[in-house]
């Protein structure tokens, strides 16, 4: 039983069940409905099941009390249909168009019969006003209960002509129509009339239309008894089109009766919406104002209408119950008439039996629920117990049982006052057409639908973002409600209303154009009739172009050139992804990508508003482009694009932004469409009248002309069916034409339907191409744009560095650009506030991270020095005495991981020399990067390489990396362009390398002062290696003059250097040792110059001297304890022992870090050289105990024969050691003195063997002096005869004691003191060693090998390789180690195999390199020395991979503190197995 109160019945109530309520409620002849079948869809079905299902929660506490089956189409499943969710049984049905399912009677019928539904609800359109409908509903077994007015008063109605009939002999005012004369009485038991009267109403042919359009008089309207919707229904203004609208409302409404009638010019639109129970109870609830109608299809309705005086609207309503009684009509319906403001007279027009699409403004003027009102009727309900109804009549929702069982609740409606109507409401109907081309259908997916609800607006749509609108739908997809206490104020919220919407997809809506409309003067003083929009049309008053005033965004205002713009990025942008991604998706199927696909220049064209632009579009970065007028190069605008997650388009111009989203592509039909800011924007196709094509899908339903027809311009040449309405098509020029399309034939959008021979074709009026200057933000030439960094170098720096490598990653910069960019960095390196905007960028993020006054003690130093220089020294010396000063290791690593980033900001600071380029390290990073990227790059290319071969290498260095291989491929593509940046980049680096960074002028080099300078080395170098065409040709040989000027000094200089040092040793100055320390860490004393030195000293002292800085160099190693000169003599002694040894591991070194490296021993098997030899197992015989003493005995002589000749000679330079005299004993642990002689006299290249042979000879008439002196070595130093210009490197020769003082080939011509860093004895065990040459360089000192396996290392190891190879041994000597260094002796190495490497086949190549700390107190860390080698290795694994190197090995000895007692001897290796 339903819960009620007993003092106030008026209160909500809620019944257990659908029964319960009918039996309280109905008449007598109530019925259950608990199960509807919908024979619809769209926004009909969506609005029946929410308002029925509001209903039933309000009523039964349960929105499922009925439950509803709906019918589904292909389509509609395919479009996403918001109703096909909301049912509870979904029935699959045929699709096509809507007599095969929706408007099929049998179809429904049948369905309803095997769903067992109770009711069937049709509402508008489709089968609603089908008579057939109800009648065979009715005769079902059982009967199911059509939500509808019965079948005989629908026929007799819902038929304009019957309906006309019978109002006007009613007595209700018709208007002049062809059956004006025609006299009839209703049968209300049958629901008919005369037949004859009906045929004579009718009108059965074109010539019958012609005959009554005359007496009608014009203008008329033709019209299907059965259309409605707009469909079937032509307005004809004169009698030549008489016959052709009459075919085509024939066509719309197949087998419909057709009927003429006056056109009422200056007319409104005014109707009454019914509703009468099968009781005989019959009431008007309120009425709508249709008036704005575009081809008679309603567009805007609102309510309640304010045109017609109550008086007059009142006699209005009593006339439509008095019809409606009358027939005996139950349900929904409405009375539409014409209403005459000027005469104040209304006529009658139709009465629609069914429910309107536009009945939401009656429910909320009355706040009645139509549908749920309509299914209350269907089960029996009088009016008077539907509770809304009671209350509009201001009546008690419900009455006590027993009022209702007494008839004491019935209402007299007739003399019963409504109550007055809630406000005002709007309505406008959303549809898919296109108002700028006469509001044709469109069709297609919809991306977005984003509408929200208000108290003052409502809205409903058929579907959401994920759904579609199909050719055979209705165009009607959504319906918005603005109401308010007055009309003025409902149409202000409609306006915001439709402003928010946003529907984007490859629909066209009327949004846009309905939101202008319902602001223009006539509508807001409601001064309109249902001409009104026809005559706007007509005249073309609201454009929907892109004007000044039309597209807006926030406070700024969007123009058509800017739409242009947009448009161009967006088409570019398209085009640019589009064919990178063809790029990836041939590399992916193994096929040659065309290097065009990387094109980064393209033409894009574009109409609007009947100017075409055209447009260059240059991508100036991956999602930068510089948009131009075609012609006009020099003046351009840059966008910036970024994809949304929704598809739109985030696209920034002159520094505004704007969101666009393309609903439509462009195609023969036509153009791209874009949404810009929720407006629909629409370019326009390349307009080509001798194409005749339609622009929606549709069916071709008939050819208005034969072919071969001459058609005139404007004529119509064929009528196609769109969205169930009948449309002609019609040609812009005239011509002959041919037909390529038979009639019936399904059509898409853009499909050609003829061709059209031009009659006159010279008169085709073209588009205009747009010149000039494009009005946007941000429009200008390239020295318009100056830095744009607020005034903030590390801004102006990075933007660009940005644009640099954005032109190395292969987007377009040109020649102007890259002088501005270049310019730009020159500019902020200058910059002395360029570190403390940097640093303090950084140290912005640290507020509150760390110790809050060192932060603000930096803070100060970085505000400090925005006016001066910073002090980068003291702002690192700062954070790392707080570091220092933390005791907790934990908090301590955590302030390491915090501060690194702003250590790593001010480091390049702390290596810039020049005061006028304080940002020149800085600078100097950032251009290497680009060099070894641009090497990495061209390296895959040069040398002759084909760009197939190119590709098909990249592709199987990069198997699942296809990304990488466009990348390189696009840098490549304009290898002229980048090669203008490197070169501006090698320009810098040369030029700071010949300026004196301490004399006083003009900055010459951007990178002026940089320590880093001669890390640039190894990337000159790689590129002074490349050929294969001009542009690699001109850079190669600009980089080989480079590195000739910046390697080792002149001969001259480096002899000049010399002597001044010696000059300064000979006669004792106070910085003599400091003079020398400074030239050991130049390396510019090499051995090369030693002879031509001592024949240039001016005497026996200057020469002496120079002895004594060549001795300290070669022994730098050693700790020299004492040196004697003996000037008469022309010889030195010097004392000198070994500094302590160095290991692997030790074990006061803190290594657990690098544990890993134990595994790094060596092993005799060939195939296994990489895993190296412990120090252990390497010791040679220079390495002696520390606390041994040394003599080392150095003799200049003029000629051999100055020791060979005379025995005496040779005894005497022996005197030279105490152990010789016998003032010292001999070492316990063997022979510990050097004899070292140097010969000034010349010998060629054949003479060395001979030499040799002559010097073991002496030595071994002398053994026993040998070791009376305590002699474990004797070396020779022959001066080498050659270019007096470029003097080549002496002979050295080597006799140890351990092989009875023979020599041992394997050390001839290296320096004794380097021969043993060399490591020369582990290759000698499996291999037969021949020298191949030696190569002096700035950062060391190469040997190169030639290594044949030894038969005997070949038996014990069967698999390998037989053939010989290259071993290049490199060392090092160092005073820090860094990247830089490493890397350049590297590239040296390398380029030292390059020369040699056609000697010795290819493959299996060993690289040894052995990095020597120049002094005790230079500290290495392992950590650091592991990470730069891999690093380097990693950058340079190509290179090393084409010269055959199977391993490179790198030696180190690192000392992790000055005080630590034990140096760590690291070795690195990197195999290449393949």
């Amino acid at each position: 039983m339903p819960k009620a109160s007993a003092s106030n019945p008026n209160i909500h109530r809620r019944f257990h069940d659908v029964a319960t309520y009918v039996s309280e409620l109905g008449g007598p002849n109530g019925r259950v409905i608990e199960k509807v079948l919908i024979a619809n869809n769209g926004v009909g079905a969506v609005k029946a099941i929410r308002s029925i299902r509001r209903w039933a929660y309000e009523v039964f506490g349960d929105e499922r009390a009925i439950s509803f089956v709906v019918m589904a189409t292909p389509e509609d499943l395919k479009s996403n249909a918001e109703y096909i969710r909301m049912g509870d049984v979904i029935i699959d049905v045929p699709g096509g168009s809507n007599n095969h399912n929706y408007a099929n009677v049998t179809l429904i019928v049948e369905l309803a019969r095997l769903h067992g539904v109770q009711a069937v609800w049709a509402g508008w359109g489709h089968a609603s006003e089908k008579p057939a409908l109800p009648n065979t509903l009715a005769m079902s077994d059982p009967p199911i209960q059509f939500i509808g007015p019965a079948g005989p008063p629908m026929y007799a109605l819902g038929d304009k002509i019957g309906s006309t009939i019978i109002a006007q002999n009613a007595g209700v005012p018709c208007i002049a129509w062809n059956g004006s004369d025609v006299v009839a009485e209703y049968d209300r038991v049958t629901g008919t009339l005369p037949e004859e009267a009906f045929q004579k109403a009718c009108v059965t042919s074109a010539i019958e239309a012609s005959q009554a359009a005359a007496s009608v008089g014009f203008p008329i309207m033709i019209k299907a008894s059965e259309g409605g919707g707009g469909k079937g229904i032509r307005m004809v203004s004169n009698e030549e089109d008489v016959q052709n609208a009459y075919r085509q409302v024939c066509g719309e409404v197949p087998g419909s009766p057709i009927f003429i009638m006056k056109l009422s010019t200056n007319s409104r639109h005014l109707e009454v919406q019914l509703l009468a129970d099968e009781y005989g109870n019959a009431i008007a609830l309120n009425g709508r104002d249709c008036s704005v109608q575009r081809r008679h299809q309603k567009i805007i309705e609102e309510g309640p209408p304010v045109a017609a005086r109550p008086e007059v609207w009142k006699k209005m309503e009593e006339a439509a119950v008095s019809l409606a009684k009358a027939v005996g009509y139950t349900n929904a319906g409405t009375v539409e008439y014409l209403y005459s403001e000027e005469e104040e007279k209304f006529y009658f027009l139709e009465l629609n039996p069914r429910l309107q699409v536009e009945h939401p403004v009656t429910e909320m003027i009355t706040r009645v629920n139509l549908p749920a009102a309509q299914l209350q009727v269907a089960m029996g309900i009088p009016l008077y117990h539907i509770p809304e109804i009671r209350e509009l009549y201001g009546k008690n929702r419900f009455e006590a049982s027993a009022d209702i069982a007494s008839g004491g609740s019935s209402i007299d409606f007739a003399n019963t006052e409504r109550v007055p109507a809630y406000g005002h409401c709007i309505a406008v109907r959303i549809t898919a057409e296109n108002a700028e081309a006469g509001f044709k259908p469109t069709s297609g997916g919809i991306q977005e639908l984003n509408f929200r609800s208000t108290p003052n607006v409502w809205g409903y749509f058929s579907m959401d973002s994920s759904g579609s609108i199909h050719e055979f739908a209705d165009s009607q997809f959504g319906h918005l409600f603005a109401s308010g206490p007055n009309r003025e104020q409902a149409r202000r919220n409609m306006v915001l209303a439709l402003k928010e919407l946003s529907i984007r997809g490859d629909i066209s809506t009327t949004v846009d154009y309905i939101s202008k409309l319902i602001e223009l003067d006539d509508f807001v003083e409601n001064d309109i009739d249902t001409g009104w929009l026809d005559s706007i049309i007509k005249d073309g008053s609201l454009s929907m172009a892109p004007s000044s005033n039309t597209v807006k965004r926030g406070s700024g205002v969007m123009n058509s050139h800017t739409v242009a713009v947009i448009g161009a990025t967006v088409v570019a942008f398209n085009q640019f992804t589009g064919h990178e991604k063809r790029f990836l998706e041939l590399l992916e199927r193994g096929q040659l990508p065309p290097l065009n696909l990387l094109k980064m220049v393209r033409d894009v064209e574009l109409i609007l508003d009947g100017i075409k632009y055209k447009l260059v579009c240059t991508r100036s970065g991956s999602s930068e482009f510089q948009i131009a007028v075609l012609g006009e190069s020099s003046k351009f605008v840059t966008t910036t694009v970024r994809v949304l997650s929704d598809g739109g388009y985030l696209i920034n111009i002159g520094g505004k932004s704007q969101v666009a989203y393309q609903t439509s592509h462009s195609d023969a039909a036509s153009g791209m469409k874009l949404s810009i800011g929720g407006k629909t924007i629409s370019f326009s196709p390349d307009y080509d009248p001798s194409s005749l094509r339609t622009d929606v899908a549709g069916k071709l339903v008939k050819k208005l002309v034969p072919n071969g027809a001459l058609v005139k311009k404007g004529g119509a040449y064929a009528e196609i069916e769109v969205m169930k309405m009948f449309m002609p098509l019609k040609v812009e020029e005239a011509g002959v034409i041919t037909w390529a399309n038979n009639e019936g034939a399904a059509l898409a959008a853009g499909d050609l339907l003829a061709t059209l021979e031009l009659e006159n074709p010279e008169n085709v009026s073209t588009t205009d191409i747009f010149e000039g200057d494009l009005n946007v933000e941000g429009w200008g030439s390239l020295e318009e744009f100056k830095s744009s960094g607020s005034g903030r170098p590390h801004i102006t720096l990075r933007k660009a560095i940005d644009r640099l490598e954005n032109g190395m990653s292969g987007f377009v910069l040109s020649s102007s650009a890259i002088e501005s960019t270049m310019k730009n960095i020159a500019d902020a390196v200058t910059d002395q506030s360029l570190a403390a905007y940097e640093i303090d960028e950084q140290l912005s993020v640290l507020n509150g991270r760390i110790d809050g006054a060192l932060f603000d003690e930096l803070s100060r130093i970085t505000c400090d020095s925005k006016t001066s220089k910073f002090p980068a020294d003291q702002f690192k010396r700062l954070i790392a005495q707080h570091m220092s000063n933390i005791k907790d290791e934990a908090e301590r690593a955590n302030f390491l991981a915090l501060t690194t980033p702003l250590v790593s900001v001010a480091d390049p600071y702390t290596k810039s020399l020049a005061e006028s380029a304080p940002g020149a390290e800085r600078v100097l990073s950032c251009f290497l990067s680009i060099l070894r990227e641009w090497v990495s790059v061209e390296r895959w290319f040069c040398d002759g390489i084909s760009y197939a071969d190119a590709v098909e290498n990249l592709r199987k260095a990069n198997k699942s990396d296809n990304q990488s291989v466009l990348d390189i491929c696009r840098s490549h593509a304009l290898l002229k362009s980048t090669a203008v940046v490197v070169l501006k980049i090698i320009e810098s680096i040369a030029e700071a390398g010949k300026t004196n960074v301490s004399l006083p002028g003009k900055m010459t080099s951007v990178v002026l002062g940089a320590e880093g300078l001669v890390g640039a080395t190894p990337c000159l170098t790689d590129i002074a290696a490349m050929r294969g065409n001009d542009t690699y040709d001109a850079l190669s040989q600009k980089c080989r003059s480079i590195l000739i000027e910046e390697s080792l000094p002149s001969i001259e200089d480096r002899k000049t250097k010399v002597l001044k040092v010696a000059t300064s040793v000979s006669v004792g100055t106070d910085d003599a040792d400091v003079q020398i320390q400074q030239l050991t860490k130049e390396n510019t004393f090499g051995s090369d110059i030693i002879f031509p030195l001592l024949r240039a000293a001016s005497d026996p002292k200057e020469q002496v001297a120079i002895l004594e800085i060549a001795s300290r160099l070669q022994h730098r190693m050693f700790d020299i304890k004492e040196v004697v000169p003996a000037v008469l003599d022309g010889s030195l002694t010097f004392k000198y022992c070994n500094k302590p040894k160095t290991s692997v591991f030790s074990s006061s070194s803190r290594m657990t870090s690098m544990t890993d490296l134990a595994k790094a021993m060596s092993s005799t098997k060939l195939n296994d050289l990489q895993r190296s030899e412990s120090s252990g197992s390497l010791q040679d015989e220079e390495d002696e105990d520390p606390n041994v003493t040394m003599t080392n005995l150095v003799k200049i002589c003029n000629t051999m024969s100055d020791v060979q000749g005379d025995m005496d000679a040779f005894k005497a330079l022996l005197k030279g050691f105490p152990q010789y005299t016998g003032n010292a004993a001999r070492c316990d642990s063997g022979p510990a003195n050097v004899l070292s002689i140097l010969v000034l006299q010349d010998y060629s290249e054949a003479d060395q063997d001979s030499l040799a042979k002559s010097i073991e000879q002496l030595l071994s008439r002398n053994l026993e002096e040998l070791e009376k002196a305590d002699i474990r070595r004797v070396s020779f130093t022959v001066s080498k005869s050659g270019d007096e210009d470029q003097h080549p490197l002496p002979f050295v020769f080597t006799f140890r004691e351990t092989a009875d003082f023979k020599e041992d080939q394997l050390y001839r011509h290296i320096e004794p003191t380097v021969a043993y860093q060399l490591e020369m004895l582990r290759l000698t065990k499996n291999f037969s060693v021949t020298c191949l040459g030696d190569h002096l360089s700035p950062s060391g000192q190469i040997y190169l090998y030639k290594a044949t396996p030894k038969s005997s290392a070949l038996a014990h190891d069967k698999k390998a390789n037989r053939s010989p190879r290259i071993f290049a041994r490199a060392v090092s000597f160092i005073n820090e180690f860094s990247a830089g260094t490493f890397e350049q002796l590297l590239i040296e190495a390398f380029n030292a195999i390059d020369s040699v490497k056609t000697a010795v086949p290819p493959g299996d190549n060993h690289l040894f390199i052995n990095i020597v700390s120049a002094s005790p107190s230079t500290i290495i860390d392992p950590v650091d020395v592991e990470k730069v080698v891999s690093t380097i290795l990693k950058r340079h694994s190509e290179r090393a991979s084409r010269l055959g190197i199977a391993e490179v090995e790198a030696k180190a000895v690192c000392r992790l503190a000055e005080d630590e007692s034990h140096p760590i001897s690291l070795r690195l290796v990197s195999s290449n197995p393949t």
